[in-house]
């Protein structure tokens, strides 16, 4: 019987192949010795070959340290990494799963970031100059910092930017923004999240906790390419939705509240307006009994008849 296959993992160096001490990795590498030693802990680069005194290294190693270099330069993180290097090493194949990799985490949304100096941002902002604003929008993401350029911000969603903006304008303080978007976030993440249990458990049960192969992998990379705007259109529809029941209610609530209010005389009489609030249970109580437009009557006849009705029992205890 064949032996099976060994795995595409660093093999032993044999005496014929290039030997490196550490010093030498580093150099013809690019990493520091720091660094190497760094991977080694993490389980990204294997372990030296230990030849009495000496640690040895061999082309295998050097070619991983090439593999990290590069993926770190398309954006991947250490723990992505280790991942995909160990999907390498076990045979899985590299190609799909870094197709996955980079579906996952590549852009979900097709707006380009920005810039802007802090000239331009206060001038955004009519003129204000909030350090704590700034300090609390870099704390959320909103603004990032340019390295070497103090004034001078990247945004990632000029969208975002855009919408503080507007609602400082019609009057909102820049620390309510802030507070309001730190709220809005936890919400959303949670719907992010609970939209991921969902598809996990309906449709990619078949490919967690599983070896994947590289058909696999890049079968699961096309679901996420279909499946991505699901969420954002499905968020978009329903806000949408509840924005229109919630505003219209809350209109017609203004609205009653001052219908229900008495109306002021004319001519400069003695009669006043003031608002009053009701509970929403009272007022709908009533609309059911007489109707939608003749609620605000009824609210104040009804009060009125109350209050006569009190002078007189008053009048009669004062004669009796």
């Amino acid at each position: 019987m064949p032996p099976s296959p060994r795995p595409p993992g660093p093999a032993p160096a044999s005496p014929s192949e290039p030997q490196y001490r550490i010093e030498d990795l580093a150099h013809r590498s690019g990493a520091t010795v720091r660094t190497i030693r760094a991977y080694q802990d993490k389980g990204l680069l294997p372990k030296p070959e230990r030849r009495g005194r000496a640690n040895v290294y061999d082309d295998s190693h050097l070619a991983r340290l090439r593999q990290i270099a590069d993926l770190l330069e398309r954006g991947y993180t250490l723990a992505s990494i280790r991942e995909l290097l160990q999907a390498w090493d076990e045979g899985r194949g590299l190609g799909g799963v870094l197709g996955l990799v980079a579906e996952v985490d590549g852009p979900w949304t097709d707006e380009e970031s920005g810039r802007v100096s802090r000239a331009e941002l206060d001038e955004l902002f009519g003129g204000e100059h909030d350090e704590a604003a700034v300090s609390e929008a870099v704390a959320l993401g909103v603004l990032e910092p340019v390295p070497g350029r103090e004034d001078e911000f990247r945004v990632p969603s000029p969208q975002e930017l855009s919408v503080a903006a507007e609602l400082h304008k019609a009057g909102v303080p820049l620390l309510a923004i802030t507070e309001q978007l730190r709220e809005l976030r936890g919400q959303v993440e949670h719907i992010a999240a609970r939209f991921l249990d969902f598809t996990n458990e309906h449709v990619f049960v078949r490919y967690l906790g599983a070896h994947l192969s590289d058909v696999d992998a890049s079968e699961a990379a096309d679901l996420v390419r279909r499946l991505r705007p699901l969420a954002q259109q499905t968020v978009e529809a329903e806000l949408a939705r509840a924005m229109q029941k919630f505003a219209a209610r809350n209109l017609r609530d203004h609205l009653r509240s001052a219908a229900a209010a008495p109306p002021t005389a004319a001519g400069g009489g003695t009669d006043r307006t003031e608002q009053i609030r009701l509970p929403a249970e009272t007022v709908e109580a009533v609309r059911e009994l007489v109707g939608e437009a003749h609620t605000p009557d009824f609210i104040t006849a009804a009060a009125e008849r109350e209050v006569r009705a009190r002078a007189m029992d008053r009048m009669t205890a004062e004669r009796g």
